[in-house]
């Protein structure tokens, strides 16, 4: 009884960690199934395409979806306009002929699904009027308004299953992007403002940061998917621009931070800078790791009150190690560094104000009323 227990309860742990990727899985299938029987009732040549475009479009996002049914149902018209033109405006009786006619139709839209990846599946759908015709025996005028209906079932298909079934709202991604990235960071200030009092080499800076870079990376393509949602009026939540920017300027206040951190100072200010950079390491890892959960929760933030006393019980040590003429001694990268590392806090301690602000408007505070609902 206690191995089935802890069975199902490995079991339930993993289908929380894997539930996104669960209801992707049973939207494309679903999106497959369907676009399979709507081609077959409209007695679709080469039903095949349209449930291979039904499986393309369904995204892990509402926003993802949308995007890839536009881009492939333009890509899609291209290829077929241009394609079936070359075809029907250029005889191609024999092998020579229609590999000419094929580089032909497939190099100029090429180059523009290079320029523009919109257009991406443009050269394919060429390929597949052109081709087509050879194996159905049909023209190539019928190819390509047969290519354009297969993708438009199963481009339209895909869209509403991603609508419909097991929504997943780009937004909701956002936030939790977000929140991850957060707590990446935190994890990283720790490592790195204690770090500043021993010195860090390469390879543990590099370590402490490991993540932070991959997920704003993954943060930018949701963000980016989010504002399909918002354009298409899908969505009424915040814009996610200026979250955003923030995570970007924060990341770069932890890069200034850990070159700061790979040569220690003297002795004779690492004694005195070890209990404020400790207590500005913990405050601010706190706050972070706070706006994180306050996100995911869509609630308040956190007070920075915390944040605010260990910055200026630092910047008060920095000046006073100034006015005694400590700083003199240091050499031209130690000085450096030590000034970078009080210009870096200072413009985290800014940046986090505008992290407060965003994470307020997550929360449901872009008006008063909202505040005042949230106040009580």
């Amino acid at each position: 009884m206690d191995r089935a227990t802890a069975f199902w309860r490995l079991l339930r742990v993993w289908l929380n960690r894997h539930r996104v990727q669960l209801e992707l899985a049973i939207r494309v299938t679903f999106a497959a199934a369907l676009s399979l029987v709507i081609a077959q009732f409209l007695n679709l040549r080469l039903p095949l395409w349209a449930v291979l475009t039904a499986v393309v479009v369904t995204k892990i996002t509402v926003g993802g979806s949308l995007k890839a049914t536009i881009d492939y149902l333009l890509g899609t018209v291209g290829g077929a306009v241009y394609g079936g033109a070359i075809a029907v405006l250029i005889p191609h009786p024999g092998a020579w002929t229609m590999l000419a006619v094929l580089a032909l139709a497939v190099t100029p839209l090429a180059f523009l699904a290079a320029v523009n990846p919109k257009l991406r599946v443009a050269p394919v759908t060429a390929i597949i009027v052109l081709l087509v015709p050879t194996i159905t025996h049909v023209t190539a005028l019928a190819s390509a308004i047969d290519r354009v209906f297969e993708v438009a079932v199963g481009g339209i298909t895909g869209f509403l299953v991603s609508i419909l079934l097991l929504p997943s709202r780009a937004h909701e991604q956002t936030i939790q992007a977000a929140a991850r990235t957060l707590d990446y960071m935190a994890r990283a200030l720790r490592g790195l403002l204690t770090g500043l009092t021993q010195g860090l080499d390469t390879e543990a800076l590099h370590r402490l940061q490991d993540g932070i870079g991959q997920s704003l990376v993954d943060l930018g393509i949701i963000c980016a998917e989010a504002e399909h949602e918002r354009a298409a009026r899908l969505s009424s939540e915040p814009d996610t621009a200026p979250l955003m920017r923030t995570l970007l300027r924060l990341r770069h206040d932890l890069v200034m931070i850990g070159r700061a951190a790979q040569l220690p100072p003297p002795n004779a200010l690492r004694l005195r800078l070890e209990v404020p950079v400790k207590d500005a390491a913990a405050a601010l890892a706190d706050y972070i790791g706070g706006v994180g959960d306050a996100l995911r929760a869509r609630r308040r933030p956190p007070p920075r009150a915390g944040v605010e006393t260990a910055l200026d019980a630092y910047t008060a040590v920095v000046n006073e190690l100034r006015r005694e003429g400590l700083t003199r001694d240091l050499n031209a990268e130690q000085a450096e560094r030590f000034f970078a590392l009080a210009f870096a806090l200072e413009q985290m301690r800014q940046n986090l104000k505008d992290l407060e602000r965003c994470a307020r408007e997550w929360a449901g505070e872009g008006s008063p009323d909202a505040a005042g609902r949230l106040a009580r």
